[in-house]
This record gives C-alpha cells, structure tokens and sequence, in this order.
C-alpha cells in the first residue's frame, strides 16, 4: 500500500489528486470543531458519555466526535446515506426510476443524483429537527436560547447546512480526488476516534478497570480481522469462459478460454454503512419527540432493547448486513446481462448451454458468494457486540464498536488504493503492481 502511494506520488496529476483528497479532510475535520450557536457544548459532551454504548454513542462515532459536540458537520453524512438508500429501493420498486437509471444514461443518472440531494436535504432537517429536540428536553441549550424560536431555526438550518456542504465536498472528492468520497469522509471520522479510543483504553488499564491480557486479546482480534479483511476482499470465484472459434476472410478469432471473476465480498463496506444508518433510524425519531434509554414506557424500553450492546440489536444488525450485502449484489451484477454478452461474443461456460441455462447457473454461484461474503461481513460486525454483552471487561472498554470500525476503515483503505492502481494504469507506469 505504501509503495503504491509513493509511485502515485511521483506522477503530477495523481499528487493533485492525493492533495485535494487531503485538503478536503482537512476542511472537514475544521468544521468538527465549530459547534453551532445556542448550545451548552459541556453539558452535551457530558450527556454523551451515558450514551456511548447506545445507538446515539455509534452515531457519534461515525461522526468523528461531532455528534456529540453539536458542530456543523454534526450529522455527518448519514442524511445522504439515508437518501441513497431510499432512492435506490425506489428504483426497484418504481418502474419509471428503474427506466431512467438503465435506460436515461448519463442526463438519468444526473436526475436521480439531484433528487438523492433533495432527499438528503429533507432528511437533514427532519434529523436536525430531531436534534434540537433532544436538546431542548434535556436542557442542553444555551441559556439564552431556552424557549427561543430563532435559537431553534438557527440550530436546525446549520445543522442542515453542515450536511448538506459535506455531501457536495464528497462529491468533489469523487470527481476531482481519489477514491469515493463519501467513504473517505467516513473512514476519516472514524480514524480521528482511534487516538482517544487508545487513550481511553491506557487509562483504564492504569487505573484498572482493564486488565493488559484483556487489552492484548483485543489487539490480536483487531490484528486478526484486519489480514482476514485484506484475504476476503482480494478472493474471487473464477468461472471458466470459453470462446468458440470463427473465421472472417484468412484471420482467425477467438478459441481462447478466460474466466469470468466474481468478487466474495462484491459489496465492499455499503452494506455494512447502511445497516447502521438503517440502526440509526429508531432512535433519531424518537429523540424528535424527545424518547431517551431513562425514559418509562415503551419507547423507552424499544431504547433500551436495541442499544448497541444487547443480543436483539446484534441479531437485527445481522439480517440488516446480509440483505444490503444481497440488495448490492443484485444491483451491481446482472446475470441475465452476463449470459447474452456471452453469448453475443461467441462465448461459453463449459457444461452450460448459452442463454438461460447460463444465467441461471451464474445466479446459483452468485448466491452462494453473496451469502459467503454476507456472513463474513456480519461476523465481523456483530460478534464484538455479542462479547461486550457476555463480557463487562470489554463493555468497558469500547470494544462493542471495535468491529464495525476496523472493517470499514481497512475497506475503504484497500478501495482507495485500487481506485489508485487504476489511475495509475492510465498512466502506463511500468512496475507499480510489482
């Protein structure tokens, strides 16, 4: 990985690149600390530290800090995470979207980029909404903002603001940057947790609340998921192709055999981002009607039930992994399409008749895969979390995110590098795979 950057490096427009990527992380992580107006930042960082094993702690987590911190880049970039998840549902469900994603090309693919921005919008108020709320309830604003229209208004359009100006300077980064920009700020917040996550877990080691072993066991299962992250997301299932022979005037073509690869883990990091904004989602709405883990009732008790840290969020995290893992399959691989370009091209999946036979044959292994690759990503997320509800020495220690956030940095790092080798190979740069 270092050799890689350090040739991209060497090559002019690739260090624009890299040096764009850096400049719009840096902007990011300035607007982490400049909280909005109105708010008593103290008592809210105060009132986080109850809630770091709950779903808001998680939330905070991904923000960077900011969450808890009520900045302008409070939301992070959940509010568009939530909207992509929703237009593309869309796009399965209603038929006119499906036609102007397959069918518009680049204009459809621009007009189902604009209403995901609109959606975004529209989510970032309705969570900002939310926001203000929760600290409104609990007396977490400022104290001349108690009561105060404006002081609501203000908070809630920066709030917006924020989300929104972190969405287009993602989108930036995907056009002028490297790699996908949304992930990027993603894997920023989280690495910008990793330093107090250490010193947090110091002191509880000197002070004693964890013992070294607790923490060494720790570091070798973070170790571990790392090398079993970099095995899983370079492995492939390789389907032998074989392409008839022809002849056109003296030349003859094809007659070679190729193979036709298919991913394991095709999804990447998405389904694992979209099962938590999905996780998310009970808990922001009610914090709109101001629903916390201490309140009575029913809501309180969902709370409570569905924090991070208990069996029943684990289990629901699970079943939210492996269908987002089959919902990207299904959108980035189309079987059918795979068999007739095969068959268009002369070519031919030994044992298999073309056309039908074929894809379905080519559906079977991609299930198979899919479901492969869906549990591995699972079982990476969730049993953290299922050692943190069995076991108070790692509770206390945080490791119930541990999972989460190694898999989507080590994923986003190892897609930040391929998106850096195929740049490179426009550049013809002889010897940078070697």
């Amino acid at each position: 990985m270092l050799k890689t950057i350090r040739n991209a490096w060497k090559i002019i427009d690739l260090r624009k690149k890299i040096l764009f990527t850096l400049f719009v992380i840096l902007l990011y992580r300035l607007g982490n600390a400049v909280p909005v107006p109105y708010v008593n930042v103290e008592g809210l960082s105060a009132y986080f530290r109850t809630l770091e094993n709950t779903v808001l702690g998680l939330y905070n987590t991904m923000s960077g800090g900011a969450f808890s911190q009520a900045t302008i880049f409070a939301l992070s970039i959940q509010p568009y995470i939530n909207a992509s998840i929703i237009m593309q549902l869309l796009t399965i469900a209603i038929p006119a979207l499906e036609r102007l994603q397959r069918e518009g090309g680049e204009e459809g693919r621009k007009k189902i980029a604009s209403i995901t921005r609109y959606a975004t919008v529209v989510i970032a108020l309705i969570q900002g909404f939310a926001y203000y709320m929760l600290m409104r309830n609990y007396g977490l604003l400022a104290a001349d903002a108690t009561g105060s229209v404006w002081a609501g208004i203000v908070i809630v359009l920066t709030f917006t603001a924020g989300s929104a100006l972190l969405m287009w300077m993602g989108e930036q980064i995907t056009e002028f940057g490297i790699g996908n920009g949304i992930s990027i700020i993603l894997f920023a917040s989280i690495v910008s947790r990793f330093p107090t996550a250490i010193i947090q877990m110091i002191s509880n080691v000197s002070t004693g609340i964890t013992t070294w072993y607790a923490v060494a066991l720790m570091l070798l299962g973070a170790l571990a998921i790392v090398v079993l992250i970099v095995v899983v997301n370079n492995a492939e299932r390789r389907i032998p192709v074989q392409y008839s022979k022809r002849v056109v005037g003296r030349k003859m073509y094809g007659g070679q055999s190729t193979h036709l690869p298919m991913k394991v883990n095709m999804s990447g990091v998405m389904p694992i981002i979209f099962a938590q904004s999905i996780a998310s989602l009970p808990a922001t709405i009610l914090m709109l009607f101001g629903v916390t883990e201490e309140s009575t009732g029913f809501w309180g008790g969902f709370l409570r039930v569905f924090n991070t840290t208990t069996v029943t969020y684990a289990i629901v995290y699970l079943l939210l992994i492996i269908f987002f893992a089959y919902f990207y399959a299904t959108i980035q691989f189309n079987p059918v399409e795979i068999a007739n370009n095969l068959k268009k091209n002369g070519g031919f999946i030994p044992g298999f008749r073309a056309g039908k036979p074929t894809s379905d044959f080519i559906q079977r292994v991609l299930n198979k895969i899919t479901l492969f690759g869906a549990v591995y990503l699972g079982i990476i997320a969730v049993v953290p979390i299922l050692i943190s509800c069995f076991s108070e020495t790692a509770a206390n220690s945080g490791v119930s995110l541990g999972g989460t956030s190694i898999i989507i940095v080590v994923g986003v790092a190892l897609e930040t590098v391929q998106a850096l080798e195929s740049q490179m190979l426009m550049w013809h740069y002889k010897g940078f795979l070697e």
